[in-house]
């Protein structure tokens, strides 16, 4: 039991970091070394089960990431831009694997993290499930095989407490469009349109975001042509399967040269 690889979660009072929690603890395939919450949050010192309203799991919440990650060979990490850059740091100086679901990262903190990746295995995405992955492939093959006759539009809906927009989805969809066509998304994005904005420009990738209720997430690509559109679309109806990706990624990067990867690299999905 003790030659399974250690995990440390972070944010863990979360809803992520909980389904997390529950998911490494009852795996079989990993254990739960620790879990991390910001000094003076109300878990810390508790175990991290009763916490939760279960059954003591023998982990105490803490607020000190170095000394956790310390024991740890892999880290996984839904919380904010700058705590997941910290993290990246320390997990680096651990030598542990570091799982990063955070989305709304800017381009400071991508050189931060690709800084740390020299050091350490970080397998990053902004979404970990199976069918995102393959329906990024497919967007990117959609997106080659048709020339700018056809609008890109992505359309991504959520629930009404997520933060950023666009999703850390959507924008790995724009991504593999723009990669698809041969371009830059910076240069085609298009993600404010309101008053009189004039007509859409050709080769633009659009974006989309709706929030409300308690939508887990769902992604369309509208690939939109004179007389005909092509919509490809996925839906998320249970967390529990980002949890799933984030476990498989940090299993799978035990073994990994130190480098920055995606779910691509841990599906077998890379071109």
């Amino acid at each position: 039991m003790t030659d399974l690889p250690g995990i440390v979660v972070t944010g863990a009072s979360g809803r992520m970091g909980q389904m997390l929690i529950r998911m490494i603890a009852e795996s079989g395939t990993a254990r739960l070394v620790g879990a991390l919450e910001r000094p003076g949050h109300d878990w810390v010192g508790r175990d991290i089960g009763a916490a939760m309203g279960g059954a003591p799991l023998g982990v105490t919440v803490e607020d000190d990431p170095l000394e956790a990650f310390a024991r740890a060979q892999a880290v996984v990490d839904f919380t904010s831009p700058s705590a997941t850059v910290e993290f990246a740091g320390l997990a680096a100086q651990a030598r542990a694997v570091h799982v990063i679901g955070t989305t709304g990262l800017a381009k400071e903190d991508l050189d931060a993290i690709k800084l740390a990746a020299h050091h350490a295995v970080i397998v990053r995405a902004g979404n970990m499930s199976l069918g995102v992955n393959l329906l990024v492939q497919l967007t990117k093959r959609v997106a080659a095989a048709l020339d700018e006759d056809f609008d890109i539009e992505v359309v991504e809906a959520h629930h009404n407490r997520k933060v950023d927009a666009p999703s850390g989805t959507a924008l790995m969809l724009g991504e593999a469009a723009a990669e698809g066509r041969g371009v830059s998304l910076d240069d085609v994005s298009d993600r404010g349109r309101d008053g009189i904005t004039g007509a859409r420009k050709p080769g633009d990738i659009g974006f989309s975001a709706i929030r409300g209720g308690d939508i887990v997430g769902e992604h369309d690509v509208i690939f939109a042509g004179q007389g005909e559109r092509l919509i490809l679309r996925h839906v998320a109806s249970d967390r529990s399967l980002f949890a799933r990706g984030a476990l498989r990624a940090a299993l799978w990067g035990q073994d990994k040269t130190p480098g920055e990867y995606d779910m691509l690299d841990v599906l077998g999905l890379k071109d």
